[in-house]
C-alpha cells in the first residue's frame, strides 16, 4: 500500500527556514486537517451510532494504539469521567507497552500482534464492547491483531487511520480514514495525523456522551466538581437552570454533588 503518512514533505531545507517561515508553513499544513476530517463525517456518524447502541446495552468503549496514537486514546478516555461523570471503566485507553509508554517510548511494543488482545482481556472484555484501533499508518501490528481477535469474539470494531486502504481499516467493521497527506516534517505523524486523530476522537466521545444523555442543552451537567474552576462553573449552571441566586446555587451544588442532581432536587421541591 502507498503510505501518504511516510511521503516526503512538500517543503525542502527546513533547517534553512527562519522561525517565522517554519511556523507559517506548519500552520498552512495544519489548516488542511479539518477539511480532511470533514470528508469522513459520514463514516464517523455510522461508527458513533453503532457505539451508542452498544453502550446503551451495557457495553464499553476501548481504544487501542501505539505511540502517539495510543497516547491520544488514553487522553480521550481519561477525559470522559471528569467531563461527563461516567465511570472510569466505561471508556478505556490502552497503549502498546502499558502505562510506561505514555511518557516514554517502549521499543518494539507495537510489533506484537498478540499483545493487544492480552491487554484487552485484563478488562474482562466481552461481545457487548467496542474496540477502536488508532494508527496513523494503518499498519501497526498491535492494532491489527487486536481488531482481528475482537472481530472473532463478536465485538464492534472501528478505527481511525490516516492512510487509505490500510490493513487496520480492512480489519475494522467501521473504518474512519482521514487522509491528511504528507507531514511538514517527513513521517512525523504526531503532527497533522495526530491532530486529525484527536479531532475525530473528540467527535466520537462527545457525540456518544451526548446521545447517552450526559449533556443537557449545551452544558456538562454530570461533570466532576474536582477543582474551584469547575465548582464555579457548576454554580453558574445551577443558577441558569433554576433562576436561584449564587448563594442558594452553591448550597444546592454542595448538598447534591452534581449539577444534574442539584437541578433535579430544586425542581422536585418547587
Amino acid at each position: 500500500m502507498h503510505r501518504t503518512t511516510e511521503s516526503d514533505s512538500k517543503y525542502e531545507h527546513l533547517e534553512k527556514m527562519s522561525v517565522l517561515e517554519l511556523l507559517k508553513n506548519i500552520n498552512n499544513e495544519d489548516k488542511l486537517v479539518p477539511l480532511a476530517v470533514e470528508k469522513t463525517i459520514p463514516a464517523i456518524e455510522t461508527l458513533v451510532m453503532a457505539i451508542v447502541e452498544r453502550l446503551q446495552n451495557g457495553g464499553r468503549l476501548f481504544y487501542i494504539g501505539a505511540g502517539t496514537s495510543g497516547r491520544l486514546g488514553v487522553v480521550d478516555a481519561s477525559e470522559c469521567p471528569p467531563t461527563f461523570g461516567v465511570p472510569h471503566g466505561l471508556v478505556v485507553g490502552i497503549i502498546a507497552g502499558g502505562d510506561t509508554a505514555i511518557r516514554k517510548a517502549v521499543e518494539f511494543a507495537e510489533d506484537n500482534e498478540q499483545q493487544a488482545w492480552i491487554d484487552l482481556q485484563q478488562h474482562d472484555i466481552n461481545e457487548k464492547d467496542c474496540v477502536i484501533g488508532i494508527a496513523a499508518s494503518g499498519t501497526t501490528p498491535y492494532v491489527i491483531g487486536g481488531l482481528q481477535q475482537a472481530n472473532k469474539k463478536g465485538l464492534l470494531t472501528g478505527c481511525v487511520v490516516c492512510n487509505g486502504g490500510s490493513p487496520v481499516a480492512a480489519e475494522a467493521r467501521y473504518p474512519v480514514e482521514v487522509i491528511v497527506g504528507p507531514e511538514f516534517l517527513t513521517g512525523s505523524t504526531r503532527m497533522k495525523s495526530g491532530t486529525a486523530q484527536k479531532l475525530v476522537l473528540n467527535m466520537i466521545s462527545t457525540s456518544v456522551m451526548i446521545k447517552l444523555g450526559r449533556v443537557k442543552g449545551n452544558k456538562m451537567i454530570d461533570m466532576q466538581l474536582s477543582n474551584h474552576k469547575l465548582v464555579d462553573r457548576g454554580i453558574r449552571m445551577v443558577m441558569e437552570a433554576t433562576g436561584v441566586d449564587q448563594t442558594l446555587a452553591a448550597k444546592l451544588l454542595e448538598e447534591c454533588g452534581s449539577v444534574r442532581k442539584a437541578v433535579e432536587h430544586f425542581e422536585k421541591k418547587d
